[in-house]
């Protein structure tokens, strides 16, 4: 999906993780590096070891070390405020009870952002 937007010309923004996030990089890597932007939740060392190589290759690589002292859901729910404010339209892909993205949707909601939710079950 990400290679289809970036090949006509869409900014994809994305926080760095294994999975979704993970197939949302490569997919925009290959259309266009340039205009792929990964916010990570914080520093690149707290990011988990299969990912790191991965993200290492983003030339918009924004890294969030002042929250290295908190929580990875607590971090995550700041990472996806930055990511709201920075884009138009949100797609999400979410469990039912995925708490944090499920909060980020109703608040890109709220500020008026177009959002395409997708549940895994």
């Amino acid at each position: 999906m990400t290679y289809a937007l970036v090949l006509s010309g869409n900014r994809v923004i994305t926080s760095g993780a294994t999975g979704t996030n993970s197939a949302a990089i490569k997919g925009a890597m290959r259309a266009d590096p340039n205009l792929l932007t990964v916010i990570l939740p914080q520093s690149l060392e707290r990011q988990p070891h299969e990912s790191r190589q991965q993200l290492e290759q983003v030339m918009h690589l924004v890294e969030n070390p002042s929250n290295d002292n908190l929580s990875l859901a607590e971090a995550s729910y700041i990472c996806n405020k930055e990511i709201v404010s920075r884009c138009q339209q949100l797609i999400c892909f979410a469990f039912h009870d995925s708490r944090t993205l499920l909060q980020t949707c109703r608040e890109a909601e709220e500020q008026r952002k177009v959002v395409t939710l997708f549940y895994f079950d």
